[in-house]
């Protein structure tokens, strides 16, 4: 699934292309892209049209268009949805499963997904803005509502490993596999330390380090490893170029020149330098615990 910086990516491409445009026609084939729509496609598309594209709107991994009404358009992106901005006499993509017209003309609007993990809903949105599809996730790290000091304290009370709380979308959301790895290893800290062994000033820095490696992919259109992930104009990102540890497994470390390690972690791997990122010592039971 897309993490942060990719779905911002999209976003934007979305504020630029989609947002102030009515919706005119909205055709969606099969069931399974609106799924999650419990009245279904037709019910979804038929609602569609009329609706004005307020802006494009983002919290960590979820993305949606706000609209001129009480709900709003989710959009799901899954492991390969892409949202794609094409004329309306392109050729239709083979695993093109709905699209949208605007009263104003070329160009439409996608929706492409290979694998259909992906799929669109509409959500009522909530006096906070947020719909309600959305509402059960926490703040991410790049925006304004983020109390990273709040966080800190949390992650604090917690006896887990520091990687499953940055995983955690309900504590901060954003964060995958990828940025989780890289933002560890900024922060010099391995994933399997525990949260509450670990001072605050350490967790404020992990967390600066993620802020800090989402920003700069961002800039570099995000992390594409296959061409299922792209922006609206069908076009990759190239932040794997600047990876440290994620995917470089037997690599030197950017850092020390030693070899990158994998560890399996939750049905997946995690990179990390056995260097610059020691495991934390076995646990001793009633025994202290040193800080990080």
């Amino acid at each position: 699934m897309p993490e942060l910086p990719e779905v911002e990516v999209v976003r934007r491409g979305l504020a630029d292309h989609v947002a102030g445009r009515q919706v005119v026609r909205a055709t969606i084939t099969g069931g399974r892209v609106a799924r999650r729509h419990e009245p279904g496609p037709v019910d979804l598309a038929d609602r569609l049209a009329g609706a004005t594209v307020v802006a494009a709107r983002r919290r960590g991994k979820y993305l949606w268009l706000e609209l001129d009404r009480d709900d709003a358009l989710v959009v799901h992106l899954g492991m390969s949805g892409q949202l794609l901005v094409e004329p309306a006499d392109a050729p239709l993509e083979k695993h093109c499963h709905a699209r949208f017209e605007f009263a104003d003309g070329d160009p439409q609007l996608r929706f492409v997904d290979q694998r259909t993990f992906g799929g669109l809903a509409l959500s009522p949105v909530g006096p906070d803005g947020l719909p309600a599809a959305v509402a059960h996730i926490g703040p991410d790290p790049l925006e304004p509502a983020f109390d990273e000091r709040g966080v800190v304290l949390a992650m604090r009370r917690r006896d887990s490993a520091v990687k499953r709380a940055l995983l955690d979308q309900r504590l901060l959301s954003g964060i995958g596999n990828i940025y989780a790895d890289e933002a560890l290893w900024a922060a010099k800290v391995h994933g399997e330390r525990r949260c509450k062994d670990l001072t605050k000033p350490t967790l404020h820095r992990i967390i600066d380090c993620a802020r800090e490696v989402m920003t700069q992919a961002i800039a570099q259109g995000g992390t594409s490893f296959d061409t299922l992930y792209v922006n609206i104009n069908g076009a990759s990102g190239y932040f794997d170029r600047s990876l440290h540890v994620y995917g470089r497994e037997g690599m030197p470390c950017d850092r020390c020149g030693t070899p990158i390690r994998r560890e399996p972690f939750m049905n997946r791997s995690s990179y990390s330098c056995p260097h610059c990122q020691p495991r934390p010592r076995p646990r001793r039971r009633g025994g202290p615990h040193s800080p990080g």
